[in-house]
């Protein structure tokens, strides 16, 4: 049965979205609303859907979802329809023009409109404090808002501004209140970890940001979330070395390799740097994972810059490896100075071609790990089996560890696992005494 007092918050995209909504949802709950996050209920009266509009496929997902709930204001499941986020920020005329029946439309960073629209008077003193979407064991951390980079194939910073770093004590306060929900494991993110502080305290802040979250009690693992090549805040070295809570996990996506690639791709590091960042961070951290996203088919790509980017998986070999198929995103300097000439069917054959190379480096790392045993945080379960993680790995991104349910594990909590066999993605593993 519908409630006219029940809104649901259905969230597209990223970690920062997720925090974004969760953000909103804590005010909405704080004025006297009943509160959902989750597609499958069908009783909330008002909907908002946080839209993603970075790339194609999430621009696509959006304008689905956007359209399913159309579907329902006009059947009379649902009273209200609102869309915010990324998608609104970006073609917000064009959605006015062409999907109408949305009640109305906000773009990013516009919390108190959407409040105001809701006949909710925004709460000062609750901005520090979320409604948790995640499973209440983890939680992101967003540190920053916007980006002060000039990567030719990227629209974030035309969607979200510029780079804008939140005070360390307004951090260190919400980080405080999710350790007291029972969070414990806290992934900070940004669109770019290693900027931060720059715009607001003139220097980079992020290993003092980090030292103040470790005096916090309650966090067993803290997680960093895409560092930025160039600029590498390297007094972060000894804290993720020497801090059993800090996950040793590095995250740089560094898109290409081939200076031809990266100079158009107008990135502030070229090849050599690259390798030297790279083998630096592998040297002074060893034990580590090094994750990374790469970027294929971008507007001038040749195969011999394929060939590099091939060979630099193969010779480096990342522990974690995304792979992107290049998007021509209007308002971003590609969009405005190449032709997207290379067919999209090549896209995907590279796309496939360099996660085939990273497959087999993940099964043969992955085999190395059996008979090893691992301190695992449970996420959930799934089907026959629980589904965890180790500090090597982030949620929904990569790999996961898979234990029997007749172990009657509860999520939430830690375990030392065994891992007894791998697959190529996935290692599957059997509790141990403690």
């Amino acid at each position: 049965m519908k409630n006219s007092r029940k809104i649901n918050i259905i969230t597209l995209g990223c970690s920062k979205n997720v925090v974004d909504s969760e953000k909103l949802l804590r005010q909405i709950e704080a004025g006297g609303f009943d509160i959902a996050y989750n597609e499958a209920d069908h009783t909330a009266g008002t909907v908002i859907i946080n839209t993603c509009g970075f790339i194609n496929d999430a621009k696509e997902e959006s304008i689905d979802t956007i359209l399913k709930y159309v579907k329902e204001q006009k059947a009379g499941t649902i009273d209200n329809l609102y869309v915010m986020g990324c998608l609104a920020e970006r073609y917000m005329d064009a959605l006015q023009a062409e999907i109408p029946e949305v009640s109305k439309y906000f773009g990013v960073n516009h919390m108190q409109d959407v409040l105001t629209e809701l006949g909710i008077k925004q709460n000062d003193e609750l901005l520090t404090e979320r409604a948790l979407t995640t499973p209440a064991h983890f939680a992101y951390l967003k540190i920053a808002e916007g980006c002060d980079r000039t990567c030719s194939f990227c629209a974030i910073p035309g969607i979200r501004g510029p780079y804008i770093s939140r005070p360390v004590e307004d951090i260190v306060e919400e980080a405080e209140k999710l350790a007291a929900k029972g969070v414990k494991e806290l992934i900070l993110i940004a669109q770019d970890l290693s900027y931060y502080g720059i715009d607001l305290y003139r220097k980079q802040m992020l290993p003092g940001l980090l030292r103040e979250l470790l005096r916090i009690n309650g966090f067993e693992w803290i997680r960093l979330h895409y560092l930025y090549p160039a600029n590498f805040p390297w007094e972060l070295v000894p804290l993720i070395r020497d801090n059993p809570a800090v996950c040793k996990y590095i995250d740089i996506p560094v898109q290409h390799i081939s200076d031809n690639m990266l100079g158009m791709m107008r990135r502030s590091h070229n090849k050599q740097e690259t390798l030297t960042i790279l083998n630096r961070l592998r040297n002074e951290l060893p034990g580590s994972v090094i994750r990374t996203t790469l970027i294929a088919g971008h507007p001038g790509e040749t195969e011999e810059d394929f060939n590099e980017l091939k060979n630099l998986i193969s010779e480096f070999r990342f522990d974690r490896l995304g792979v992107f198929k290049y998007s021509h995103e209007e308002d971003t300097y590609s969009f405005r100075q190449f032709q997207d000439e290379i067919p999209d069917e090549t896209k995907e054959a590279r796309v496939a071609e360099l996660m085939e190379i990273q497959q087999n480096i993940s099964a043969e790392l992955n085999e190395k790990l059996i008979g090893k045993v691992f301190k695992v945080l449970i996420d959930r379960r799934e089907g026959e089996y629980f589904a965890g993680r180790t500090e090597f790995d982030s949620p929904e991104v990569d790999q996961e560890v898979l234990i029997p349910a007749e172990y009657k594990l509860k999520p939430g909590n830690f375990y030392r696992v065994l891992i007894t066999k791998t697959s190529d993605f996935d290692l599957f593993g059997i509790p141990q005494p403690e």
